[in-house]
């Protein structure tokens, strides 16, 4: 079997003639649209789901550290992404990046990681997304069958106390339905409706800590480390690790703001601007919620289908508990909406240089969107948001998006030797050392994960590089450098 192309880069130059060149996308989004766009990406699920499950399955009280270590890992990785969006203003994100610097073989290892990111990930937002909703229309005195709101084959109870086998999550399928017609029908209709949502949303999450934080009760706090019960990940300092990586997923927003590169006015400003300030706005928040979270709820009541709703439903604010919920579910849909946008962007890129199908990167004529790639990853994202449960969605998420993140610190390395006169408007400050503390905050971050999310990342790797050498290799159409 040959090997041919396998290591090779695709020119530097090309990436840059193909951005300046490009028509088929407008260039329609402007820095605060970027700044939205990751908001809206990075505080959804997460903040209103996964914080809950990891303080009572892992971390307890002690979360809030985990996401300390969770957003210090991305703040290295997310300084590496400025500098390379700013360099190389095109859809694609890490995949464009890994193939000009890394080669092709490890550019279709990362797109391939990025599916777990991006569709998996929109498909662990939905399930949460589908928990808020059931929360919301309970307050109003709606309640719907849990065998329609559950992952195909769980255990539940019903109305009657008996038990039954979940069918479906039915709302997970149609708000991924829904936002999937919004991207197809064009991509300034969908930057406005995110922008919206996500003013509403931070207007919730501050009324939140705004009002919990008279609730906090320090007796919550304690013990803030719960000791480890034997099993590695579950409480301790290996499960403030754990619940790293499980509320990792919480972070990659700033990841889908470079996917928006090549369809902002002015990248090289741009890009830097919407990426670091997403996720130091985002970080904040998040560490704010938690505390107030732990601290107003017993750590381990919260683990439940959404832990924000539960807390300000025990402080007894009627009113703030439904616009809790209709902020939960506003905020979770930015964040389905940006995971969907930036998967059809990376297999445009990919089906450009031929390495998947020509009708992930049809572009439709009226629309300007890639409508077909679409379609088909909304088909996706609703099968898994269907049938399975969010825990097992978020740990796939958080080793496919480890992974990725190494390389694209790797990238900023290897691509300062290679390129070193390279335009950059913006410069990752203190390389290589911050790059490199990037890879590690990654790799330590990926120590964490469970042995059976490794299992599960070997297979699918193993998955694409048979992929690859049957379909991509063959076929890659881009201009290779050596």
């Amino acid at each position: 079997m040959s090997l041919k192309g396998v290591g090779a880069r695709k020119q530097l130059s090309d990436i840059v003639r193909q951005a300046e060149q490009a028509a088929s996308l407008p260039k329609v989004l402007g820095p605060l649209s970027i700044v939205f766009m990751g908001i809206g990406a990075i505080i959804g699920a997460g903040i209103f789901v996964l914080t809950g499950t990891a303080a009572a399955l892992y971390a307890g009280p002690a979360v809030i550290l985990s996401f300390v270590l969770a957003g210090i890992a991305c703040a290295f990785v997310g300084l590496c992404y400025a500098e390379l969006a700013a360099m190389m203003p095109v859809a694609g994100s890490t995949y464009t990046y890994t193939y000009a610097s890394l080669g092709q073989l490890a550019a279709w290892l990362v797109g391939w990681n990025l599916i777990l990111e991006y569709s998996i990930g929109g498909a662990a937002v939905a399930v949460g997304w589908s928990g808020y909703l059931d929360g919301t229309l309970a307050l109003i005195g709606i309640n719907l069958s849990p065998r329609l709101t559950n992952s195909t084959g769980t255990v539940v109870t019903l109305a009657d106390g008996s038990s039954a086998t979940a069918i479906a999550n039915l709302p997970a399928v149609a708000i991924v339905a829904v936002l999937t017609l919004l991207l197809v029908g064009g991509t300034r209709e969908s930057a406005r409706v995110n922008n919206l949502m996500v003013a509403l949303k931070l207007s919730v999450i501050l009324a939140f800590i705004g009002f919990g934080v008279f609730y906090v009760s320090a007796a919550n706090w304690q013990p803030f480390v719960p000791p480890n019960d034997g099993t590695f990940g579950v409480f301790g300092w290996s499960g403030v690790l754990h619940g790293a990586t499980v509320v990792f997923i919480t972070y990659i927003g700033f990841d889908s703001v470079s996917n928006c590169a090549q369809e902002a006015r002015n990248p090289q400003r741009d890009m830097p601007i919407g990426i670091i300030g997403a996720l130091s706005l985002s970080t904040i928040l998040y560490i704010l919620v938690a505390a107030v979270l732990v601290g107003s709820v017993p750590y381990r009541d919260l683990n439940v289908a959404a832990p924000v709703g539960l807390a300000v439903e025990r402080m007894g604010i009627g009113w703030l508990a439904l616009l809790i919920q209709l902020g939960a579910l506003i905020g979770i849909t930015t964040a389905i909406l940006v995971l969907l946008y930036g998967q059809s962007r990376i297999f445009a890129a990919m089906a450009k240089d031929g390495l998947m199908p020509p009708l992930f990167g049809a572009i439709h004529p009226k629309l300007k969107t890639p409508w077909m790639s679409q379609i088909l990853i909304g088909i996706v994202v609703a099968t898994f948001a269907a049938a399975t449960p969010i825990e097992t969605l978020s740990e796939l998420v958080g080793v496919g998006t480890l992974f990725s993140f190494v390389l694209v610190c790797a990238a900023v390395v290897r691509l300062r030797s290679l390129e070193p006169k390279a335009p950059r408007p913006f410069r990752v400050p203190g390389a290589p050392w911050v790059p490199l503390l990037g890879m590690l905050s990654c790799l330590g971050l990926m120590v964490g994960l469970s042995p059976v999310t490794w299992v599960r990342f070997i297979v699918w790797m193993a998955i694409g590089l048979a992929v690859y050498f049957a379909y991509g290799r063959s076929r890659a159409t881009a201009r290779l450098a050596d």
